[in-house]
């Protein structure tokens, strides 16, 4: 297993992770969407859902693997 870096991104602000956590290489996406949409939990208790956020994610060498929008995260279904 290698360690990656789920790094939380807006449009101005990088919040890094600087623990990381190991991982399977082909469990990189799912783990990423887990935590985008455990970020995006406390916003919409709160009644209001920020999507500008993104999750970077990159291997201890510091490569890029894996970006995810948070608006990628979810489907919004309007009502009818």
């Amino acid at each position: 297993m290698r360690r990656y870096f789920l790094h939380l991104v807006d449009h101005v602000d990088m919040l890094l992770d600087p623990h990381g956590v190991n991982l399977p290489a082909d469990t990189v996406e799912r783990a990423t969407l887990a935590a985008a949409r455990h970020c995006m939990c406390g916003d919409v208790r709160n009644g209001r859902l920020d999507l500008p956020y993104r999750i970077d994610v990159h291997d201890e060498s510091g490569t890029a693997v894996h970006s995810l929008p948070f608006a990628d995260a979810v489907e919004i279904l309007a009502p009818a």
